[in-house]
């Protein structure tokens, strides 16, 4: 007697989600009302974003080199301000390059800012269009939503590009750009201190209620969270909720899957959107984020049109692009400074 496929991949489904690794509860320390900057490492600072009651923006960072200061993520333009003011209480060094993490406002809308001051915005070359289009977009949207915090100011997008790797090193500090794949957006790279064991995410992996897929690919999300928990991380610093470790890369990586499992187990029973997202429930996701995952109705039809799109889906291997070292046609930031 033949065992129908369908029922195989249910029950892989379910042993492998017994598989995952045990849930860690939100931070007892978390303070979603509050602004707060950590030095992680030495010259190396994480700044969690207020989220509550008002959300303010994204998480960023700052590395002290020798000689300058590299910023990982602009934030929105008023917050970009406060930034630099932090910084200054810190060093006097120049700020010299901003990686923004992806395109969208609360990550690079803050840009101009640091231009003035004669920074150079880095990002991955697929954001570039992004950048151009929607990034555009939403800034001129902002400009009538926010006048009295963008008011004049114009759009300015990353003038520095690369491929899969570029990296910063001083023989003090270093910090590797890397580029994992489609996950949150097409253009997501992350940063990575090979030193330290610590990583800036951006949105490719949050802490807490606050995924927006509207421009991700879950399926190369899982793969490019995988490729993040093969760096060998102790110190995870993600785009949005309290700073961690490797257990945030492991919660986000499984609400993803359960949350793909669960939209296809309704599809499969031949439910609709609404159906479904009228009978949703992955326990784990409050847990978690301290959220009803039932209320996570974006990413639930996101999914839904991933797993119901008529013709071949993406395709991991078409999507996935990880290279351990620099292709040879990339740029490079080798060597910032002298060493001594």
């Amino acid at each position: 007697m033949s065992i129908p496929f369908r029922l195989i991949a249910r029950f892989a489904l379910a042993l492998f989600a017994l598989l995952l690794p045990a849930v860690v509860a939100r931070p007892a320390t978390a303070a979603p009302e509050e602004t707060t900057i950590t030095e992680v490492a030495p010259g190396v600072f994480f700044r969690k974003a207020q989220t509550e009651p008002v959300f303010t923006g994204c998480n960023q960072g700052f590395v002290v080199f020798r000689d300058f200061v590299l910023i990982i993520d602009a934030n929105f333009p008023g917050q970009a301000e406060n930034v630099i003011a932090s910084i200054r209480e810190r060093t006097d060094k120049p700020i010299k390059f901003v990686f923004d993490t992806h395109y969208h406002g609360d990550h690079a809308d803050g840009n101009m800012q640091y231009v003035k001051l004669g920074a150079t915005v880095v990002a991955q070359e697929r954001s570039q269009p992004l950048f151009q289009s929607k990034g555009a977009d939403g800034f001129e949207g902002a400009k009538k939503n926010r006048a009295s915090e963008y008011g004049a100011l114009s759009y300015e997008i990353p003038s520095l590009y690369f491929s899969h790797k570029l990296v910063f090193d001083d023989g003090d500090q270093r910090v590797e750009l890397l580029f994992l794949g489609h996950a949150h957006t097409a253009g997501d790279a992350v940063a990575w201190l090979p030193k330290h064991g610590i990583l800036f995410t951006g949105d490719a992996c949050v802490n807490g209620a606050f995924n927006y897929t509207g421009d991700a690919n879950t399926e190369s999300w899982i793969a490019v969270l995988g490729a993040m928990e093969d760096l060998g991380v102790k110190t995870l610093c993600p785009g949005h909720g309290e700073m961690g470790g490797a257990e945030i890369l492991a919660n986000q990586k499984r609400w993803f899957l359960e949350l793909r499992g669960a939209v296809k187990a309704g599809i499969d029973k031949g439910l609709s959107l609404e159906a479904i997202k009228e009978t949703f429930d992955v326990p784990f996701y409050k847990e978690w984020t301290g959220k009803e995952s039932k209320a996570q109705t974006e990413n639930i039809e996101h999914v839904f049109k991933e797993l119901s799109s008529p013709g071949k889906p993406l395709g991991l291997k078409s999507r996935l692009h990880r290279h351990p070292h620099p292709h040879p046609s990339q740029p490079v930031v080798g060597t910032v400074g002298s060493k001594r």
